[in-house]
């Protein structure tokens, strides 16, 4: 019997921001897709973060401010709001409300940045004070929490790079922005400091509670050498890290870094800061090449996923983006590189504590939910980075089984029962669904039109 395939967005009066474009796109996109539950799934899926997600308007001086929430959680944080609204870049140049609302993202974060580099996530009000005003660090009004994570700087600088390639735009990049990104240079630099070091003990973190991944141990994490990577006490999912220096999110930094500088080369008498960004990044992936690539006694030469500068390594891969599986989606290097292909090897098994099979399906999960979870993100980017159309049809007949009737993407699936899953509101991965059906239709549009999932 054929499912019945309503729509599950919400009613239009009642969607916070509705895009001409992404509605075009959705309409011509799904059109073109032989499954219509797949179809389905992208149409409610790719608009979800504006139908449900944006507040916008504008600042006191009457420039465009958006605040993006997650979704089930009423804060936004950096790297969330990156990833929820970069698919809607392509198509800034057709609706310029839309351009308008990114713009307004950007110069939020912007604020953001400046109230606190070192916390990962905000309220809209700024005197709104925290559940976690506990946590053992410096809390200040409007930072919903101060976790640090390298990859939340990089989604900042992500973002602006990636709305100026979309719109040849420069309006956001004001005063203010300029001391954003040279706050994100400086906290990435003093965040490269070993042990004993001035800066070391910079940033400083601890929460009371029974989960060990809430918190870092000794207030500043497991010690660190000074290598060149920059540090990262909490991880892309938000669990403490078991060593220092994250090689994933480095990586991001690298390729994030080397497009700031281009971008900053066009802004007037910033050349001093663009010279800055390319040495951090030439820096750091100086040393990815040097301590974050391993030996693993099945896949050879592969990236750690995280290292301590004193020579140990910790392999695994978490399905949080940044992560090893993403490094092409990121910018870092080709899918065809020996290196990373020997890597998506070993993440794709079951050598990678995190990679789980059942009933239900197989892919990447993470600690974050624990053993037997798989996360629907990490099979997108699976998808985004394969070059067999073979493996891109198991990933999307999967993707496709997961949602358990819901309509939409979550945050992870028991492996045996789809139906046992985590947040059903989680706006990043449904936009991120969204992103790779694009992309497919773009490059594999023979794939959509044809392939039953």
């Amino acid at each position: 019997m054929r499912k019945k395939l309503t729509s599950r967005r919400p009613a239009l009066l009642k969607r916070c921001f509705t895009s001409p474009a992404i509605e075009a796109a959705i309409r011509a996109i799904s059109g073109n897709i032989r499954d219509p539950e797949l179809a389905w799934l992208f149409g409610n899926c790719l608009p979800n973060t504006l139908d449900t997600t944006i507040d916008h308007g504008t600042d006191r001086q009457g420039r465009p401010d958006t605040f993006v929430i997650t979704g089930d959680i009423d804060a936004m944080w950096l790297r969330d709001s990156t990833n929820q609204v970069w698919p809607y870049l392509p198509f800034l140049r057709q609706d310029p409300a839309l351009r308008r609302l990114i713009e307004g993202v950007i110069r939020r974060q912007t604020r953001c940045v400046i109230l606190d580099p070192y916390a990962n996530a905000f309220y809209k009000d700024g005197s709104k004070v925290s559940r976690w005003i506990t946590d053992r660090t410096v809390m200040r009004p409007g930072v919903h929490e101060r976790k640090y994570e390298l990859d939340s700087l990089c989604a900042v600088l992500r973002l602006a790079c990636g709305y100026h390639a979309a719109t040849g735009d420069l309006t956001p990049f004001d005063a203010s922005w300029i001391h954003c990104v040279q706050l994100v240079l400086e906290t990435i630099t003093i965040q490269q400091s070993g042990i004993g070091e001035p800066g070391y003990d910079q940033y400083t973190f601890a929460r009371a509670g029974h989960n060990p991944a809430d918190t870092v141990p000794f207030g500043t994490g497991h010690p660190g050498a000074r290598c060149g990577l920059s540090k990262s006490p909490f991880r892309p999912s938000d669990d403490g890290s078991m060593l220092p220096f994250p090689i994933a999110a480095n990586a991001m930094a690298v390729v994030c870094l080397r497009q700031i500088a281009i971008l900053l080369r066009k802004l007037k008498g910033q050349v001093k800061l663009a010279l800055r960004a390319e040495k951090l990044a030439v820096e750091i992936f100086t040393s990815i090449t040097r301590f974050g690539i391993v030996r693993h006694p099945v896949y050879g030469r592969i990236y750690a996923y995280e290292v301590d500068g004193f020579g140990s390594h910790y392999l695994m891969d978490d399905a949080n983006v940044p992560n090893l599986l993403s490094l092409p989606y990121l910018g870092f290097g080709k899918v065809s590189n020996p290196v990373y292909q020997r890597t998506r090897q070993f993440i794709l098994s079951t050598h990678n504590p995190y990679y789980f099979k059942g009933r239900a399906g197989e892919g990447v999960g993470g600690p974050h939910i624990g053993q037997g979870y798989i996360w629907p993100m990490a099979l997108v980017i699976q998808a985004m980075t394969s070059t067999s159309q073979k493996e891109i049809i198991h990933c999307l007949g999967i993707l496709k089984r997961c949602h358990a009737g819901t309509g939409f993407m979550h945050e992870s699936f028991w492996k045996d029962d789809a139906k046992r899953f985590t947040r059903s509101w989680f706006a990043w991965a449904n936009t991120i669904f969204g992103e790779l059906i694009v992309k497919l239709s773009r490059e594999y549009p023979g794939l959509l039109a044809k392939q039953i999932f």
